[in-house]
């Protein structure tokens, strides 16, 4: 399998090379590129989150820790006092960091249903409701970061695919095929209960219609064909008069 630092970096690539087709499209504004490249980037490292006591699970729990401390901050801003905000966010913080962090690995098995599609679209889903319901986002950027979180999901799994087949010694390592998978199937309990998350987590999620309104359009393909290679020469040089002016006179 491939180590933390290749999955966080090519994933964080892939999210900004994705998030700037994005921004192409008029899809987003440029200050959300950022947003979605993070969801991305935190994707392509989540599929490890049970490796226990692995610094890839450390570093997501905390993410996670801060980023739904934040988020509940968000949704109780204007209740509380200064000090009681200071409770709620380092209370949240620590229980995700610490006691659910303890608790999911009393149950998970790592390249488990976490190792599946079907959890790729749980946190597809999960991404979507966090961002409606807690940041109070736009329906399109909570379906795109949403989107982008299952875009990473999937580059993570490649690439432990990839890393499962020795091409220095023209073998394939018996970790193959336990990466990429639609669903756990050594065990089809966690399975069932991943889909019945992801079933119930997908009425949390905004309306679906504003963002088909955006991608459903043949427009912003359009858009995309015609700004995905340059039309005036290379980074502002045009190729023709660089090779008029190079062309010796007879």
């Amino acid at each position: 399998m491939a180590n933390f630092a290749t999955h966080l970096g090519v994933g964080t690539i892939a999210s900004g090379m994705a998030a700037t087709l994005a921004v192409a499209t008029e899809m987003i504004n440029q200050t959300d590129i950022i947003t979605l490249a993070l969801a991305g980037a935190l994707g392509s490292v989540l599929p490890d989150i049970d490796l226990k006591d692995s610094r890839s699970s450390r570093i997501i729990f905390f993410a996670l820790g801060l980023f739904l401390s934040i988020v509940v901050l968000f949704c109780v801003v204007s209740k509380y006092s200064i000090v009681e905000l200071w409770i709620i966010w380092i209370g949240t913080f620590l229980a995700v960091r610490y006691c659910l962090h303890s608790l999911f690995h009393n149950f998970a098995v790592h390249r488990g249903v976490f190792h599946s599609l079907l959890a790729g679209v749980f946190f597809l889903f999960a991404t979507a409701a966090i961002f409606h319901h807690g940041l109070q986002s736009d329906p399109r950027i909570c379906w795109l970061s949403g989107i982008f979180m299952l875009f990473g999901y999937i580059v993570h799994l490649l690439l432990d695919e990839i890393y499962s087949v020795d091409f220095s010694g023209n073998r394939v390592k018996r970790s193959f095929g336990t990466a990429l998978k639609l669903v756990e199937y050594r065990s089809p309990l966690a399975s069932f209960l991943m889909g019945l998350a992801a079933v119930g987590v997908f009425f949390l999620t905004p309306p679906f219609a504003s963002f088909f309104e955006v991608v459903g359009t043949s427009d912003i393909w359009t858009h995309l064909w015609d700004r995905m290679l340059p039309t005036n020469g290379w980074f502002g040089f045009d190729i023709g008069t660089i090779q008029t002016a190079i062309t010796p006179v007879e």
